[in-house]
């Protein structure tokens, strides 16, 4: 099996692992960081979303030969302490109910805000619609990013 460094949350993790082998795998069984998620395995539900060089992506779909030495942030490299603004907005707007989903969601949303730290309702539907939440929580996710980017929290249509 090939060997391969990755750089996640600032730290060096040699790996011994096949090409193909998909990242989320490698974060979670390899290096031991299981705050990334599974949801469906085919990038469609962003439960798996780790960033990439700064931008978020499906870890479950992407092979871990195609990262090698490029900047990995998991769930676990945005905060020690849930200290994140957007960590500390899900917290204050109670955002999660089952919890499942939201390691990816508050990435894509870490995401979101440091490409527009004050975006529009529709910019963050745009951001977040990869993000599938079975439990139904996009209206307090919504208010949460509108939180933690210091946006007044009334939204259109609601």
């Amino acid at each position: 099996m090939p060997a391969y460094t990755l750089a996640i949350n600032g730290k060096k993790y040699p790996v011994n692992a096949d090409a193909q082998m998909p990242l989320l795998w490698v974060i979670r069984e390899l290096v031991g960081l299981t705050g990334t998620k599974y949801g469906c395995g085919m990038a469609q539900c962003g439960a798996c979303t780790v960033h990439l060089n700064g931008a978020p992506i499906r870890s479950c779909s992407f092979p871990v030969s195609a990262v090698q030495n490029q900047p990995i942030t998991t769930i676990e490299g945005i905060s020690k302490d849930n200290s994140h603004p957007v960590q500390k907005a899900w917290i204050a707007e109670q955002v999660p109910q089952c919890g499942y989903c939201q390691s990816g969601q508050i990435m894509s949303a870490v995401a979101l805000l440091k490409t527009n730290p004050h975006p529009t309702d529709e910019a963050i539907d745009a951001a977040m619609q990869g993000n599938i939440c079975r439990c139904g929580t996009y209206p307090r996710i919504r208010k949460a990013i509108k939180k933690a980017a210091g946006t007044p929290l009334k939204t259109s249509g609601q």
